[in-house]
């Protein structure tokens, strides 16, 4: 009987489950379709001189998505040279075909800025060059391309495959240890910036330097071009063996680190002296059953008052420099024990396999795509500075960042989350202070929009990966362009707008372009077509005045137009559809009443641009042959033309050329 049960409970689970998850699908796939059915290719080159830079993706050392696959069938920004033989691979413009892309990928260049939809500046849909080859027929699009309604399908309709449950699959990814050493992958002289290292043995006697600063970069260059070969961030506590300016050969080890454990070191040479670290207080020790070492490890205390520090003090009792130890931490070194620097005081176990439900499948595509916070976000630094620690504070820990220029910026973390810095550490803006997930609003406002694009992108591409299913970019690409279509106006200058209004990106480009090289009139002087506060042509001035001083009399004065000042919004796909020009189109998709009684209430016009409003209306949408530029088109024999133009006409007008023929 219990067999029987537990049988049937896992057939019914199955259906039901398939059940919610199509239901769930369908759902993404209708929101993606609403937001994206008004992206459709409308010219062939839009003539921007931007783009996004495209490097293979790796997990560790595995290639996850390689360059041939992520510029195949795009289109370069600039000339691509091989940069040992000088050889021209792609020229600006051109489309990357599969022997270039080849080429691109056998050789040592590591970044291509390729077009795409994220940058493109068509005023209406996208052009031909930012999109790039048609995935379905293998050569560039056509004109009239409904490539936002193909993303759409594409990104929802393998959403029945991803699963519906978080799932495990061990370790959260920011925590998961990864390769232990760099490794020159060429030949060239290596250059090393802002490391900050001090000089160490090994246990071997081997003299070395363990990096110390959390910014230190490495760059191989090739000896004879000077041409940047790779560049690689250095992890905190690497054992550094070589120096700026040595020359390095393909399989040298630059650098090595322990791959299990983060691990603070110590900067300067002292006695270590322990705060507030007391036993089953803030740490407990552990012993090791196979090898019966005992090891201390710090927990976390109940008391909020009790931080564990270590302080490194000189012989005459002053503190040289003080470290946080972080819950969770190993200590290796033992109280009043005598440290030289480059020293190893603690150690934090990476976790690799802590029991992590990672949202996966759907929800984790949905929570992207509608750009919600994560319930657990990490602190992170707004500026480039030095970090310091303040007082604890009702549970939470204040952790200041001093720029150069004296900037000072003030955060506070929970007690519970692990701070992931240091005092008087030097981190840039981007950088979290504590675990957790940076959160898109973060990125958009500390890093910029390319960054928030890249994440996304990027985050959503991993958990179809995940799957087993493959989606080219550019599908990502013409959602988060939806996403990003908003600005919010901050100052509004001269133009139309009101401070904190939310209007479209293309709309404040056109009213700034209309304010640009006008004057805005301060005092009108003896001028009768003239008002105070009116804005007008340089033009328009220029004559106003020549005829006042013609006669006399007090000229206008004036001052610049001020164009207006927006931040970049980051919408979810829900509201960036209810947010479309088109009030049709927001109303056949949800919140109708609301929708509508808004339009009415902002006498608003709907110009019919997109597919969703034309099909309400009955019209031709205005994709493949509907496109509004071939309305005008006349099809006939070359014998009828002849026929016309032999008739002695001028100019054939459309029109009446149909009547005749018809």
């Amino acid at each position: 009987m219990l067999e029987y049960f537990i049988s049937t409970h896992g057939a019914r689970k199955g259906l039901a489950d398939t059940a919610l998850k199509t239901a769930d699908a369908g759902y993404l796939t209708r929101r993606l379709v609403d937001v994206s059915h008004d992206v459709i290719i409308t010219e062939e080159d839009c003539g921007t001189l931007r783009g996004l830079v495209a490097t293979e993706i790796k997990n560790k050392e595995e290639v996850v998505a390689s360059m041939y696959e992520r510029i195949l069938g795009r289109v370069s920004v600039h000339d691509i040279f091989h940069p040992n033989t000088g050889e021209l691979i792609v020229a600006a413009g051109e489309e990357i075909k599969e022997d270039a892309a080849a080429k691109i990928q056998e050789s040592p260049i590591e970044r291509v800025e390729i077009r795409s939809v994220l940058t493109c500046e068509a005023p209406n849909g996208v052009c031909v060059k930012c999109y790039g080859r048609n995935l379905a027929t293998g050569r560039m699009v056509h004109i009239g391309e409904a490539v936002g309604v193909i993303a759409a399908q594409s990104i929802g309709e393998p959403g029945t495959q991803l699963t519906l449950r978080t799932f495990h699959v061990g370790g959260i990814a920011s925590n998961v240890a990864s390769e232990s050493s760099i490794v020159s992958r060429y030949d060239g002289i290596l250059e090393i910036d802002e490391l900050r290292a001090v000089d160490a043995v090994d246990a071997s006697g081997k003299a070395h330097r363990v990096v110390v600063g959390r910014l230190a970069e490495i760059r191989i260059v090739d000896a004879n071009t000077k041409i940047v070969l790779t560049t690689q961030n250095i992890p905190y506590g690497s054992k550094l063996y070589m120096k700026t300016g040595d020359k390095v050969k393909k399989g040298d080890k630059i650098c090595e680190w322990d791959p299990f454990n983060a691990v603070i070191i110590s900067e300067v040479q002292g006695t270590i002296k322990f705060e507030s670290v007391l036993e089953n207080v803030t740490y407990k020790v552990e012993s090791d059953e196979t090898t019966g070492l005992r090891e201390k490890i710090i927990i976390e205390s109940k008391d909020k008052n009790k931080i564990p520090t270590a302080h490194v003090m000189d012989e005459s009792g002053n503190v040289l420099k003080t470290y946080n130890l972080p819950v969770g931490s190993h200590l290796v070194v033992d109280d009043n024990t005598f440290v030289k620097a480059g020293s190893l005081l603690v150690k934090i176990p990476r976790v690799v396999g802590k029991a992590g439900d990672i949202t996966g499948g759907l929800p984790r595509v949905t929570e992207l795509f509608e750009a919600r916070n994560p319930s657990n976000p990490a602190v992170v630094a707004e500026i480039d500075g030095e970090v310091s620690f303040g007082k604890t504070k009702r549970g939470n820990r204040e952790v200041s960042i001093t720029s150069k220029t004296g900037e000072e910026k003030k955060y506070l973390v929970p007690l519970s989350k692990q701070i992931l810095v240091q005092e008087s550490d030097y981190v840039r803006a981007g950088t979290p202070l504590s675990d957790g997930a940076i959160t898109p609003a973060d990125i958009l406002a500390i890093k910029g929009p390319t960054a928030v694009q890249e994440y996304i992108v990027n985050e959503v591409q991993d958990v179809y990966r995940l799957q087993g299913v493959k989606i080219n970019d550019k599908h990502f690409e013409v959602i988060v362009r939806q996403m990003m279509r908003k600005v919010q106006i901050e100052d509004q200058g001269d133009t139309r707008f009101l401070e904190s209004q939310v209007v479209d990106k293309q709309e404040f480009m056109e009213e700034n372009d209309r304010l640009w090289g006008k004057k805005v009139v301060l005092d009108a002087g003896d001028s009768e077509t003239l008002k105070a506060g009116q804005i007008v042509t340089a033009r328009k001035l220029r004559d106003e005045n020549s005829a006042l001083k013609r006669r006399d009399m007090k000229l206008v004065e004036v001052r610049d137009a001020m164009p207006a000042t927006s931040t970049q919004m980051l919408q979810g796909i829900t509201r960036a559809a209810l947010q479309t020009n088109s009030f049709m189109s927001a109303a056949s998709f949800q919140e109708t009443k609301k929708v509508l009684n808004e339009a009415a209430i902002n006498a608003k016009v709907d110009y019919l641009e997109g597919m969703k409003e034309n099909v309400i209306c009955g019209h031709l949408i205005p994709a493949g042959t509907g496109l509004r530029e071939y309305d005008k088109l006349v099809v006939a024999s070359k014998d009828d033309y002849q026929r016309l133009a032999d008739a002695g006409k001028d100019m054939i007008d459309a029109e009446a050329m149909m009547e005749e023929i018809l």
